[in-house]
């Protein structure tokens, strides 16, 4: 009889970890052309981990939060992403490298904290059965800026738990300690919920660049492969438009241009981001590029 017991005791022994959600890979069919996006600063707000010894400068948790927003972006493989938190290591660095470091612009910042966390148990017992749950929780917001502007362009907050269960019967069953996992779970969670809208608005506005260079022998274009261009894209060419203050804002905005033609890439070049060009051949619509004023023109994504 008491064998039967035991039996059944472990039948019921049972641990559950409730995961967080994982983001998949957001590629689609569509062309699409890499944003340039770099993540300016990521802060812990929350009192969590905020000792006496507590340094800013050293945020484990901001930095964690940076991390997880730097991978998930980086596995949608629609940013070059860049390094903006150790940019003082990196300089430093370059200084000892015969090339030294040359820095690219951003088009998009993001900026972001952790305005949320904490951690509670709950417990559970029963005449012949206890269960203990662990449960994490967190917030995180994020604001996603413009640079040629400075203008916030998205802002929102999102949320996210893990837990922890463990039940025993008459004594018998799982057992868990204090699991410094599940932060990690409930912040990336909070940050999964924010990574596909940040997409969507950082690839809302077409894609524009500008030419280098234009004359019979070659026109060429800013960007190359790493951003996405490949031979045979074609590119609207435009005038630029009228530059006018909004008194609302305060702000000088650019009117929308005049469409005078198209480009179409007939090679790329370039070693890295910052040096990558395009090869393009030119087709007006009755209008042709002035060489001596490149500054009056910009290419731009066809939507």
């Amino acid at each position: 009889m008491l064998s039967c017991v035991f039996m059944a005791a472990n039948a019921q022994r049972k641990t559950e970890i409730v995961e967080p959600v994982v983001v998949q890979n957001t590629q689609d069919s569509g062309k699409l052309i890499k944003r340039k996006v770099a993540i300016g600063r990521f802060t812990n707000e929350t009192q969590y981990a905020k000792g006496i010894f507590y340094d800013k400068e050293n945020d484990p948790m901001g930095k964690q939060a940076l991390d997880i927003l730097s991978a998930k972006l980086a596995a949608s493989n629609k940013f070059i992403l860049l390094e903006r938190s150790d940019l003082a290591s990196l300089l430093e660095e370059a200084k000892k490298s015969e090339g030294g470091l040359s820095t690219i612009g951003a088009d998009y910042m993001i900026i972001g904290s952790i305005t949320e966390f904490g951690r509670k148990n709950i417990g559970k017992n029963g005449a012949f059965t206890s269960a203990k749950t662990q449960i994490v929780e967190a917030a995180v917001a994020v604001r996603l800026v413009e640079v040629s502007t400075g203008l916030i362009i998205y802002s929102d907050e999102g949320k996210g738990s893990a837990e922890l269960t463990t039940k025993t019967t008459l004594g018998v069953g799982g057992q868990a300690s204090y699991d410094a996992t599940l932060s990690d779970k409930a912040i990336s969670e909070a940050i999964g919920q924010l990574v596909e809208n940040i997409i969507n608005k950082c690839t809302e506005k077409p894609w524009r660049t500008y030419f280098l260079s234009f004359d019979d022998d070659a026109q060429i274009i800013g960007g190359g492969a790493s951003q996405g261009i490949k031979v045979g894209d074609t590119f609207a060419v435009k005038t630029r438009g009228k530059q006018v203050k909004n008194p609302q804002t305060g702000v000088m905005v650019e009117l929308p241009g005049k469409q005078i033609g198209t480009v179409t890439v007939a090679a790329t070049g370039g070693d890295t981001p910052e040096t990558e060009y395009s090869i393009v051949s030119f087709t007006g619509n009755g209008s042709t590029v002035d060489n001596s004023k490149l500054a009056d023109y910009y290419i731009e994504e066809i939507k």
